[in-house]
């Protein structure tokens, strides 16, 4: 693994590996996703097999604009360009119809999910490839994901190149909103808010159900257990004394914890960071208080529950 500046020595490298249907790491503006030209099957193979990915969970597929998003899309509705308008470049995916001679990327349900990210890295990299690129998070399946190169180097060293491009600055997944038909359906609860896209397109349908691991589904991000430390996480309303030996993430100031305090951006923010640095210290149980149960916090809370599922 090489691990260079995203300069112009950098980003030809890189795309030189993106159109020989190798992968690369890169940042963007919620994670480190892991890259490859997404309508190469040898490409995204590589993603599946380095990730050990399951392959009943679907890419999400990066552009950069609408116009490149239009034309991965068998049906563009309104409500797609009202958010892309507001929210491009931007932690929001949108999962569309697919373009029917489109066969790789995509979910078996014939929709394909797709964002503009707000990084001039990223998108410094998507101009010089010329390519869509899938980009899961550039992690092995369910584990942490990478807010920096460097939990990109210790979770993937298999990966040819790492963009450095600093940490990211809202440090979890975009929000994916499902508009391919009927109204607007929230599938990924992320660093767009729900309250900021309901002032453009007004009600969000919620998930009804969990989607069963193995089963199809039109995002990443939806099966049980996911975002998870090596260590065994457990959340808790208060933190009992004797737990104290344990790692910890609490809202307020404990000695020894990872205190991540009361804006729920700025939890987000830090909070895979904050787990990658108590898995560093080898801790085998991670408590984490729970945090306020109000709609501001509903991200967190869907990380949180799917890192201590079992």
């Amino acid at each position: 693994m090489t691990v260079v500046p995203p300069d112009e020595a950098g980003l030809r490298r890189a795309a030189d590996l993106l159109r020989a249907d190798s992968v690369v790491a890169f940042p963007t503006e919620t994670v480190y996703g892991l890259g490859a030209h997404a309508f190469s099957e040898k490409a995204v193979a590589e993603i599946y097999r380095l990730k050990n990915r399951p392959s009943w969970n679907p890419l999400i597929v990066h552009v950069a604009g609408v116009a490149e998003a239009r034309k991965l899309a068998a049906e563009w509705p309104d409500v797609a360009d009202d958010l892309a308008a507001r929210f491009w470049p931007g932690p929001l995916t949108l999962v569309v119809r697919r373009a029917p001679h489109l066969t790789v990327a995509g979910a078996a349900n014939d929709t394909i999910a797709i964002r503009v990210p707000a990084h001039d890295v990223a998108l410094r990299l998507l101009e010089a490839s010329g390519l869509p690129l899938a980009a899961p998070s550039a992690n092995r399946s369910e584990g942490l994901s990478p807010t920096t190169a460097e939990h990109v180097v210790r979770g993937l060293p298999d990966v040819p190149l790492v963009l450095d491009g600093g940490a990211c600055r809202w440090g979890i997944e975009s929000t994916v909103l499902d508009v391919a038909a009927g109204a607007p359906r929230l599938l990924r609860p992320g660093a767009l808010s729900l309250r900021a896209i309901r002032e453009v397109i007004g009600r969000v349908a919620l998930p009804s159900e969990q989607v069963a691991d193995g089963s199809a589904r039109p995002s990443p991000g939806m099966s049980k257990r996911h975002y998870a430390p090596r260590a065994r996480l457990v959340l808790a309303d208060t933190i009992p004394e004797r737990e104290r030996t344990s790692g910890l993430v609490t809202l307020d100031d404990v000695e020894g914890a990872e205190v991540l305090g009361h804006d729920p951006a700025e939890y987000a923010a830090d909070l895979y960071a904050a787990l990658h640095r108590l898995d560093d210290r080898g801790v085998a149980t991670i408590i984490v208080q729970r945090p306020p149960a109000t709609e501001e916090w509903l991200a967190v809370h869907d990380r949180l529950n799917r890192a201590a599922a079992r």
